[in-house]
C-alpha cells in the first residue's frame, strides 16, 4: 500500500468516526426530554445558584478527565513514554469513539492509536489495568451501599441479612485481592494454549507491582469522588431536602448497578434514569427531578467530552507518523 493510499484511508476513517459520533449525538439530543425538564425545573431557582452549580459540575467534568489522563499517562509509561498533553488528547479522542460503541469498547481504539504501532496491543492491556481499578472501587463501595439500602428500605430476616453481609465482605475481599494480584491474569492467559503466542503482550501486567497498583487505585478513587460530587451538587440544586449522605449512597448504588449492565453510552442515560428513579424513589417522590439530574450529568460527562474529542480524532495515527 502506498503512502498516498494510507493517507486517504486514514482521513476517511477519521471522517467516518466523527460523522458517526456527530450523528449519534444529534439523534439523542434532538429527542431528549429529560434535558428539557431540567430547564423547566431551574426556572424558579436563583440564577446565581444555578449557574454556579452548573459551572462547578462542568469544572468537575474537566477534573475527572484530567485525572483520568494522568492515570493513563502513568499506566502507559510501562509501555511507552507520552506527554501529559498527548494523554489528554488520547483520553478525549477515546470518549468520541466510546459514544457509539457497545460497552465503550471504542475508547481503547481512541487511545491506543496515539501510540506507536508496535505498542498498541500492550497499550490496550495497560489501559485494562486502569479499568479494573475503577471497577474495583465501584463494586466495593457500591456493594457496601447496597447493604445500607437493604437494611433501611428492604428489611430481611436477621440471619439472612448477616449472611448477605458475609457474602458482600467476601465479594469485596475478592475484588481487592484480585486487583492487587493482577499478574494472576497473565498467568491464567498463558496457561491457555492458543493464547501462549500472545505472551509478550500480556507480559505488561507483570510490570505493575503493589506500589504502581496503589497509585492507579488512588487515581481511580479520585475520579470516583469527583463524579460522586457532581451528582450530589446537582441533586442538591433540585432537591435540597435530600441529605448529602443519602444522595451519595444512592449514587454509589447507581454506579454499582450501572457497571454490571452492558450498554451503549448514548442509550446509557435511559438505563441510568430507570435505575436512579427506582432507588431514589425510596427517599423522594420527585422522579422528574432525579431524571433531569441524571440527564445533565450524562450530557456534561459524556456528550461534551465526545464533542471535544472529535477534534483530536484527526490527530490519530492509524499507520505511522509519516503516513498520517
Amino acid at each position: 500500500m502506498t503512502a498516498k493510499q494510507k493517507k486517504i484511508i486514514s482521513y476517511s476513517l477519521k471522517i467516518i468516526i466523527v460523522v458517526l459520533a456527530g450523528y449519534f449525538i444529534y439523534q439523542k439530543l434532538s429527542n431528549h426530554q429529560n434535558l428539557s425538564q431540567f430547564n423547566q425545573l431551574i426556572k424558579d431557582l436563583s440564577p446565581v445558584k444555578v449557574y454556579s452549580t452548573i459551572t462547578l459540575v462542568f469544572l468537575l467534568m474537566l477534573a475527572n478527565w484530567l485525572i483520568e489522563s494522568a492515570k493513563w499517562k502513568f499506566l502507559i509509561s510501562k509501555v511507552e513514554r507520552i506527554s501529559y498533553y498527548k494523554a489528554v488528547e488520547s483520553v478525549f479522542c477515546g470518549l468520541t469513539w466510546a459514544i457509539f460503541t457497545p460497552n465503550r469498547i471504542g475508547e481503547y481504539g481512541g487511545r491506543v492509536f496515539f501510540l506507536s504501532p508496535r505498542r498498541r496491543i500492550q497499550g490496550a492491556v495497560a489501559m485494562s489495568v486502569g479499568q479494573i481499578a475503577q471497577m474495583v472501587i465501584t463494586n466495593v463501595v457500591g456493594a457496601i451501599a447496597l447493604l445500607w439500602f437493604i437494611y433501611n428500605f428492604k428489611p430481611l430476616d436477621q440471619w439472612l441479612f448477616i449472611a448477605i453481609c458475609f457474602l458482600v465482605m467476601g465479594f469485596c475481599f475478592f475484588f481487592i485481592v484480585f486487583y492487587f494480584n493482577i499478574r494472576w491474569i497473565e498467568k491464567s492467559l498463558n496457561s491457555i494454549n492458543f493464547l501462549k503466542k500472545f505472551k509478550r503482550f500480556f507480559s505488561v501486567l507483570n510490570r505493575y507491582h503493589h506500589k504502581e497498583l496503589t497509585k492507579v487505585m488512588l487515581y481511580s478513587i479520585a475520579r470516583f469522588s469527583v463524579f460522586t460530587i457532581q451528582y450530589i451538587v446537582i441533586i442538591y440544586l433540585l432537591l435540597p431536602e435530600i441529605h448529602f449522605y443519602q444522595s451519595a449512597l444512592m449514587v454509589f448504588i447507581l454506579f454499582f448497578i450501572q457497571s454490571a449492565l452492558p450498554s451503549l453510552d448514548l442509550l446509557d442515560v435511559g438505563v441510568r434514569s430507570l435505575t436512579a428513579t427506582y432507588f431514589f424513589g425510596f427517599i423522594t417522590t420527585h422522579d422528574v427531578a432525579i431524571m433531569a439530574a441524571i440527564a445533565l450529568i450524562w450530557f456534561v460527562n459524556l456528550i461534551i467530552p465526545a464533542i471535544i474529542g472529535s477534534y483530536f480524532v484527526f490527530k490519530l495515527k492509524f499507520f505511522d507518523s509519516r503516513n498520517n
